[in-house]
């Protein structure tokens, strides 16, 4: 399986804002854009362009798809598929970017990143309904349990990552069992309750041209 090897800093200093890809790193003053607040490269500091409407679009879907940690490829099928379902294409893709396995994984607090929730995932250490499911972007369903393997349950990095996820603090979509390790999507999330700040109309705009 391909995926983006290189240093992630920098893609939250070229798109100028906090994709959060390095886990707890992200929330102190080792965070890039809290040191280096400008494009990477020899002219990022000085460098000024103009951005037209099609660099704006562009630049907002690359910003979704390094926060979800999607490569191009699975980014426009993911896109495809939310054009198909009914309703409003950006909400949908939104949604479905959501509802993967491991963006749950990450959302529920049992990985620090998604990118450290991807690998665990491959690495088969989660459950869905007491089956093993080790494919990322598996479509996690309302209703669907999501759990610790018995023989993971001990593992350093998961209990450090539940310690962020205050009780009261659980996005209102997601209901987690912190004593069992496992956790239920309640529902699929309403635009209005996924915390982001992205404009993914501008998606739908550049995938329409």
């Amino acid at each position: 399986m391909a995926r983006y090897r290189a240093a992630v800093c920098k893609l939250c200093r070229r798109e100028g804002e906090k994709l959060f890809l390095k886990g707890d790193r992200c929330q102190t003053a080792k965070c890039a854009i809290e040191k280096k607040n400008y494009p990477p490269g020899q002219h990022g500091k000085t460098r000024r362009i103009k951005i037209s409407d099609y660099g704006t679009q562009l630049r907002e879907k690359q910003k979704i798809k390094r926060y979800y940690g999607l490569l191009e490829t699975q980014f426009r099928d993911t896109f495809e598929k939310a054009s198909r379902k009914k309703g409003i294409t950006s909400e949908n893709l939104l949604k479905l970017l959501e509802c993967r396995f491991d963006n749950v994984v990450f959302r529920m607090g049992l990985a620090p990143s998604r990118s450290t929730a991807r690998q665990m995932v491959r690495h088969r250490h989660f459950m869905v309904n007491n089956k093993f499911v080790d494919i990322p972007s598996y479509q996690v369903k309302p209703g669907d349990v999501v759990q610790v393997r018995e023989k993971s349950r001990k593992m350093e990095v998961i209990h450090n990552s539940m310690k962020r996820i205050k009780e009261g603090k659980q996005l209102p979509w997601l209901e987690l069992d912190k004593a069992n390790m496992k956790g239920t999507l309640i529902e699929v999330p309403g635009r209005a309750d996924i915390p982001v700040t992205f404009n993914e109309n501008l998606v739908v705009e550049l995938y329409s041209k």
